[in-house]
Parts: structure tokens; sequence; C-alpha cells
């Protein structure tokens, strides 16, 4: 868990170091900035996107995602934590919410293969060098993010010690599921999710995307699921 706990701190530092730097940012420059993210965050979700091999997992885990997502209403009650921190830091002339900022670095941070398989790696033989190197681009990535975005990303690092930190607890018994293919397919629905969230900084759409997050549960189980129909079944091979 030492991988994580790191991983926990250069989030926190990066952010709260980019925060200091907001405050002598005028509006003008912040704006600026929050579309460049917003492009750049566009560009990470398209890449990712990609990376998936098998379009009907992405589809299937990003409807019944949506469906359970929205029951639930994740997009709400995030934000009605948000609004109750926002209001104890009075800071209700901010552009961005507490809680997109948490959405959009909290996905950031924890969707892609570095952070699944450097999470098991550390679970399962102790090797925490990819968490460590993924530690340090998430300090750079934080720092920009935070001067950005504010303070919402400050509280994304408690999202990297729940997320990353169950998978290195649970990796004996996730690493079976969580193969390549299994990956690709989380890191595409996630990247989706990435995606979104850009166009929503650029201010192109209003997509309310913690309501997909159970999307991130159904792909790795939905890829598990056609591999072992693939057996039998070629068209699902």
């Amino acid at each position: 868990m030492i991988g994580v706990f790191v991983n926990f701190a250069t989030v926190l530092l990066g952010s709260t170091i980019g925060l200091i730097f907001k405050k002598g940012i005028s509006k003008r420059f912040t704006d600026s900035v929050m579309i460049g993210i917003g492009l750049c965050t566009v560009c990470i979700g398209v890449s990712g996107m990609l990376k998936g091999e098998n379009i009907l997992v992405a589809i299937i885990s990003m409807v019944l995602g949506a469906i359970f997502g929205t029951w639930i209403d994740f997009d709400k009650r995030i934000n009605r934590v948000g609004d109750f921190i926002q209001s104890k830091f009075k800071r209700k002339d901010e552009k961005v919410s507490i809680a997109e900022g948490f959405v959009t670095a909290s996905l950031l941070f924890c969707i892609g293969a570095m952070t699944i398989v450097g999470s098991l790696e550390s679970g399962l033989k102790g090797d925490n060098s990819m968490i460590f190197t993924k530690s340090l681009l998430d300090f750079f990535s934080s720092t920009m993010l935070a001067a950005s975005l504010g303070i919402g990303v400050v509280f994304s690092c408690v999202f990297v010690l729940i997320f990353q930190g169950g998978l290195v607890l649970l990796s004996g018994l996730l690493a079976p599921i969580l193969n390549d293919a299994a990956i690709a397919e989380l890191t595409c629905v996630g990247s989706l999710m990435i995606l979104a969230l850009g166009l929503n900084l650029i201010g192109i759409t209003k997509i309310k995307v913690a309501n997909f997050f159970p999307a991130l549960v159904f792909a790795p189980i939905f890829c598990y699921v056609f591999e072992l129909l693939g057996k039998y079944i070629p068209a699902f091979a």
C-alpha cells in the first residue's frame, strides 16, 4: 500500500500548490487555461477510447451504467456534497463547481492501464515502481488541474486512495478478471466519460458524467463474460 499512499500524497501536494498559484491568476487567464484543459481532456478521452477492442462491451456497459447511475443519481449526490463544501469555503464565484473538479480529476488520475496494472503489481508482487512513476505524473497534473478547476481537485486524492487501495487489497481476486482485454475495455469506457468531461469543460455539453460511473464496474465483468461465451460461441470471441 506504500505506493498508494505516495500517490495520495503527491495528488494532495500538487493540487494544493495549484490552488496557491490559482489565487494569483486573473479570471481572463483562468478561463483560457480551463479551455486548454478541456481540449486536452478531450484528446485524452479520444486516445483512450481507441484502446477498446469490443464495442459491444462498451455499449452494454455504458447503457447499464447510465440506467443504474441515473437510478442512484450519483451526479446529484456528488454535487450535493460539493455544494456543501463550497458553501463552507465560500467560493461561489468559481466557474467550475467543486463536484466537477473532483469528478474530472478522479477519472483522469484513476482511469488507465498504469493505474490498474500498477495497483495489481503492487498487491501481487509488492512492486510499486509503476505507481511511483504515476505518482510523479499525477503531481504535475494535479498542480495544473487545481490551478484551473479549483479545490475539487484536492478532494480527488481521497478517490485515488480508495480506488487504487481497493485494487491493491483485492488484487488476488481481481487479477484473473482484470486481464489485458478487460483493462482495455475498462480504459475505453472510462475514456468515454473523460471525453464527456472535456466537452463539459469547453462548454459544449452539460453531461452528468457521474451517473455513468457504474459502467466502470460493468466493463470488466462483461468482458470476462464475453470471453467465456467466446469459447463456445464463435460470435462472442
